[in-house]
């Protein structure tokens, strides 16, 4: 432990809000006190490695028990990946209902796809377990898709990828697999952060996403209390950095809604994921991998969502103010009525303690 206190973020109690840079309606509170009230412990997802289930829709050979497949890679032989229609779309295309408005009651048709990425052949296979190479085909079709939806339709304005994993994520099939969504609305956490995005362009003539980036890579500074002289904070260079590639980088947070949490962002400004090249696919693979093991060794068997955000398709101009992210979230506790009630996340852990432990994972 460091001999200064102040300097050791583990040493130092934290109890204050955060305000997120990208959208500042957001808040957190880091209150780290709270990690010590008495709680039952969080159970973590049973790691089913089996490789075959035979009742498993999803594993190879089981085929027939799921629609018929919309994608399948490779073509022949073998399967690796397989897109397929969710049996319980949330949004799907099969009826067209006319929009509704009736004072201030208002709906809008629920056109869209809900379709499943079968995402590995093995049943209980892991994302750190998986090989570069799996994963790169894996981002590669999500990439692909996500063009197809957009081609196939005009009325399509946002199109999701994420992946639950756990039943408190809400995965509701243990077979490894994440899911594509097409909306024809884009959703308001994305629009604020492609509004907010938008402003901060206008104000400062740089993307707000890629000013975190380089303070992450470059800032550091020392805040002294006013009265006392002694030192408040020290921001380290490289602190909220957990793992960097050529092109790819993941930071914690400054501001992390959940304790574990982690940000995959490319390096230079890119806004629209399909405009990922087939060289920048190693490099991201390579650092989803780093990243989801690190997250294991620390926090082994979590459970946890991943989503990726990227610039909508509604017709508006966003290329030089919105950056396209990866976004982590392990889910290691539930959220309380104060979180629900207030909308103001409770971290438990110092995003800063939480960027060291997991950057100080030994790796292979």
């Amino acid at each position: 432990m460091a001999e200064n206190p102040v300097e050791d973020p583990s040493a130092r109690e934290v109890r204050e809000i955060r305000i997120n840079p990208i959208v500042p309606a957001e808040s957190v509170l880091v209150a780290t006190a709270r990690s010590m009230r008495p709680k039952k412990a969080e159970e973590l997802a049973p790691r089913d490695t089996r490789k075959h289930v035979e009742t498993c829709p999803f594993c190879r050979g089981n085929e027939a028990k799921t629609p018929p497949a919309i994608l399948q890679l490779p073509a022949a032989g073998d399967w690796q990946v397989r897109l397929v229609p969710n049996l319980y779309p949330v949004l799907g295309d099969d009826r067209e209902a006319p929009n509704f408005v009736f004072g201030l009651q208002q709906t809008i048709d629920g056109y869209g796809r809900h379709e499943v990425f079968i995402d590995h052949p093995d049943h209980g296979a892991a994302i750190q377990d998986w090989s570069e190479a799996h994963l790169a085909l894996v981002l590669r079709a999500y990439r692909d898709r996500m063009r197809a939806l957009f081609e196939s339709d005009p009325r399509l304005k946002y199109v999701l990828v994420f992946k639950n994993f756990g039943p408190a994520a809400g995965a509701s099939i243990p077979h490894t697999h994440s899911q594509v969504i097409a909306m024809p609305v884009v959703p308001e956490n994305v629009g604020a952060e492609v509004t907010n995005s938008a402003e901060y362009y206008t104000k400062h003539h740089q993307c707000i996403f890629c000013a975190l980036i380089g303070e992450a890579l470059t800032f550091e500074a020392t805040i002294y209390d006013r009265a006392s002289g002694e030192v408040r904070r020290k921001v380290n260079v490289g602190q909220y950095v957990v793992e960097r590639g050529e092109k790819f980088i993941a930071i914690k947070p400054f501001a992390s809604r959940y304790e574990w949490e982690v940000h995959i962002l490319p390096l230079t400004h890119q806004s629209d994921y399909l405009a990922v090249g087939e060289a920048d696919l190693a490099d991201l693979a390579r650092v989803m991998r780093r990243t989801m093991a690190r997250l294991d060794a620390v926090i082994g068997g979590a459970q946890y969502n991943f989503f990726l955000h990227s610039a909508p398709h509604d017709g508006k101009e966003h290329g030089a103010s919105y950056h396209w992210h990866l976004e982590i979230c392990p889910r290691t506790s539930i959220p309380t009525g104060f979180e629900l009630g207030s909308g103001l996340f409770v971290n438990t852990i110092s995003p800063e303690l939480a960027a060291e432990r997991l950057r100080n994972v030994v790796l292979e």
